[in-house]
């Protein structure tokens, strides 16, 4: 297994979040265009890819939210891959990485019926907090922060 640091347009991370959003346009039914309009990957600087064997199999990005703080971004493991500690281990990754750029806390949204996605990052530390920019007021949206 190998992790890699890169960055939006690598062809991995484009191939790994074509399948994340055909899940997403399914799994968020009517608010699919809502979110959709808040998660494309132009200019995201800051990508960690896990490859098995040279294919991709789970990825997550970050990118600044503000002057101390990053926004966790389209993480996904393939389907087939899920249950081995590949979110954790991409998590884990991008805590280092935002460490060593000088940020001091990480920030996420994901979907309240992303029980799994929920359950990740409450295990690795995060802890729910009000809806925060664009989904405030937003029922099916859940916010977390951790401290780094």
């Amino acid at each position: 297994m190998k992790t890699e640091r890169t960055q939006s347009s690598h062809p991995h991370f484009v191939q790994l979040v074509a399948e994340l959003d055909a899940f997403l346009t399914v799994k968020d039914g009517d608010m699919h265009d809502y979110y959709d309009q808040y998660n494309s990957i132009d200019n995201i600087p800051y990508v960690i890819l896990i490859h098995e064997n040279d294919q991709p199999i789970a990825c997550g990005a970050m990118k600044p939210f503000d002057k101390d703080s990053v926004e966790i971004k389209r993480m996904y493991t393939l389907p087939n891959e899920r249950g081995r500690g590949l979110g954790r281990k991409v998590l884990q990754e991008l805590e280092k990485w935002a460490e060593e750029l000088g940020y001091t806390t990480l920030v996420l949204e994901t979907g309240a019926s992303f029980d799994a996605a929920i359950a990740l990052y409450q295990k690795y530390g995060f802890q729910r907090i009000p809806n925060y920019g664009q989904y405030i007021g937003v029922e099916t949206s859940v916010c977390f922060q951790k401290p780094i």
